[in-house]
């Protein structure tokens, strides 16, 4: 429910901690912060998975600090199991054309196609505000229909302007009982 602001000025070994902490706040569960700088509108847009509530919030900021609430997404749309969460939102080119659309992603456990966790995802468009997804509310998108494909988040700014996702590889139905020396 709580959002705090940390920065770090040396590739990450420390960080500053932002003295007016913490940036937002909420009164329901609303967890997984993702945030990128939106070019079109001049701004940073946060999503944050209202978990319990099957949405995701979209909010807005010019400075990291003030955020204001813009809308909200996913109501009675695609699947509606289990909590939302670790939410994610990028816009990716369509192959064979020069037109563009957004991705939102939306972890969900359970309720996957197969048990336990999930990754589905939909696809639309995003004004800097507002995500518009293009499919009818009953449809789901898997991004996997495995039990293993679950808490996907993306990487921009690769190298030939790529959009890549890694998902965590486990589900919560099994992910305590997987024997373990040194890892997983």
């Amino acid at each position: 429910q709580t959002q705090s602001l940390a920065w770090s000025t040396d590739d990450g070994k420390t960080f500053n901690i932002y003295p007016g902490n913490p940036i937002l706040t909420l009164e329901s569960e609303a967890r997984d912060p993702n945030m990128f700088w939106h070019a079109p509108s001049q701004q940073w847009v946060m999503l944050l998975a209202h978990a319990l509530d099957h949405e995701m919030l979209i909010f807005t900021s010019p400075d990291l600090k003030d955020w204001t609430l813009q809308s909200s997404f996913g109501k009675g749309l695609g699947c509606q199991d289990g909590v939302w969460e670790c939410p994610d939102l990028f816009e990716l080119p369509v192959e064979g054309s020069d037109e563009k659309k957004w991705v939102l992603l939306c972890n969900i456990n359970p309720g996957g196609p197969f048990g336990g966790s999930a990754a589905q995802y939909f696809v639309g468009d995003f004004d800097g505000k507002t995500f518009t997804c293009d499919t009818k509310p009953e449809v789901t998108k898997w991004m996997d229909y495995g039990k293993d494909h679950y808490a996907t988040v993306s990487w921009s700014n690769a190298p030939d302007d790529r959009h890549t996702v890694i998902a965590w590889m486990s589900n919560w139905q099994y992910a305590n009982n997987v024997p373990t020396k040194q890892y997983r």
